[in-house]
């Protein structure tokens, strides 16, 4: 009996091992040496596993009208010069074509109207899932062009009072002298909350602080007559964003509001 379980077992256990894991042990231990030790190994191929299941998961569960989408993770640090392949990622499911468009269309609902919508579902979706998309992703999404696409996010945030979180505001990247003016007029003009600006607009707590030391700094700054250079010095940032700043408060100034009040005005934190 026990010599037929041995047999059994020399004869079908070893196929437990053709799996997409055991080759990926196998070629590491033949192409990479340097990874000694099978432990480090198998650390490594269940890492590789992971992220081969995340990025290429089974799409029976997909709707028709869905895509997957590989998407910047929303925590990702971003700076200038950070190659895409230095990022960390994540893959999301975007509704391309959900059953209410289609309604939408069949009762002549404006394609205009349409695609503004898509773009905020877009940008929200991949959010929802820990990732941020660009303008030029969504363009792509879309087949529209990335001036397009931000005219309809325009649009889209007017209409809903409240900003979308694209991956140039939640990283803080390229242009972004219209979301600090929204999160600045939020603050001081409006008087809101900490929190509920942070809310709105899709921003860390950490972010919203950081903009409301900026903004007061450059406006110090700026009262007892220091030019952009020696403000860019004072508060260690690069004269770029001093001049972001010192256009939110030359638009402030001139709609004849009291510059010295803002300066005293400390947002509420709850």
């Amino acid at each position: 009996m026990n010599k037929h379980l041995d047999h059994n077992k020399a004869t079908y256990i070893p196929q437990q091992y053709k799996t997409y894991e055991s080759a990926l042990c196998s070629f590491f231990e033949r192409e990479c040496p340097q990874l000694s030790g099978a432990l480090t190994r198998q650390a490594l191929v269940q890492a590789l596993s992971e992220m081969r299941r995340a990025f290429f998961p089974e799409t029976s569960h997909l709707a028709p009208g869905q895509t997957m989408w590989t998407a910047v993770h929303k925590d990702a640090k971003g700076c200038w010069g950070k190659k895409m392949a230095e990022t960390e990622l994540t893959p999301v499911v975007l509704d391309l074509v959900p059953a209410s468009e289609i309604q939408q269309r069949a009762e002549g609902k404006k394609l205009r109207d349409i695609k503004i919508e898509a773009t905020g579902r877009l940008f929200e979706q991949a959010f929802a899932q820990d990732g941020v998309l660009t303008n030029a992703e969504v363009a792509l999404l879309l087949k529209i062009s990335p001036a397009t696409v931000t005219n309809y996010t325009r649009a889209w945030e007017e209409i809903n009072d409240r900003q979308l979180p694209r991956r140039g505001t939640v990283h803080d990247m390229g242009p972004t002298l219209t979301h600090k003016r929204i999160i600045i007029h939020k603050l001081f003009i409006e008087q809101r909350t900490v929190e509920a600006v942070a809310r709105e607009t899709n921003h860390s707590f950490e972010a919203i602080q950081r903009y409301i030391g900026d903004f007061r700094r450059v406006l110090l700054c700026k009262q007892n007559g220091m030019t952009t250079e020696q403000i860019a010095n004072v508060i260690r940032h690069s004269p770029r964003l001093v001049k972001e700043y010192e256009a939110i408060i030359a638009h402030y100034g001139a709609q004849s509001n009291d510059l010295k009040k803002l300066l005293e005005f400390h947002p509420t934190i709850k």
